[in-house]
């Protein structure tokens, strides 16, 4: 992951899981001797236990294929800059979109990522995961807003001293 996503409340990441054979994602909450109780991101809320032989995906651990030097972007890295291209929701409806959009988003986005390993139904869980956390999980975003936004009034006094001092000389 990248210092840029590190700076931003991506790393809570590591609390957020994809399963398999579930829709959505979920909030990691604690290990138990059964599995894992995890809280679904959605109005519901749901708390359920997952045992443990299914497959869980942390999305800190989660990255996609590229074609450049780097073998792979993480996942992280990728939705700060749909965040700086589509803002806090992806307007492209997964379920009707053609594969010529979805590959196009994706490439507007990513364009170094690897077509050959990258599928449609990949673009789509990120599209879905994407406006999933934006929704319930805004906290992943906003850090680094919160960081810049405290860094101008901090500026802004520091630079109010100087011209007092100007005027008493």
């Amino acid at each position: 992951m990248s210092e840029k996503a590190e700076s931003t409340g991506m790393d809570l990441l590591k609390e957020i899981a994809n399963v398999s054979g579930k829709s959505g994602l979920f909030r990691i909450l604690k290990p138990s001797r059964a599995g894992v109780i995890v809280e679904s991101l959605d109005e519901k809320r749901e708390k359920t236990l997952i045992g443990p032989t299914a497959r869980v995906s942390v999305l800190k651990d989660v990255s996609i294929f590229t074609d450049g030097e780097e073998e792979s972007v993480a996942l992280a890295d990728v939705f700060l800059k749909i965040r700086e291209v589509h803002g806090e929701e992806i307007a492209l409806p997964v379920k009707t979109s053609s594969e010529k959009e979805l590959i196009e988003f994706l490439d507007e986005v990513l364009p170094e990522f690897d077509r050959s390993k990258v599928y449609v139904s990949d673009i789509k869980k990120i599209i879905t995961w994407y406006n999933l956390l934006s929704k319930y999980t805004p906290e992943l975003f906003a850090v680094q807003q919160t960081e810049e936004a405290a860094a101008e009034p901090a500026a802004e006094a520091a630079a109010e001293p100087v011209k007092e001092e100007e005027n008493e000389a």
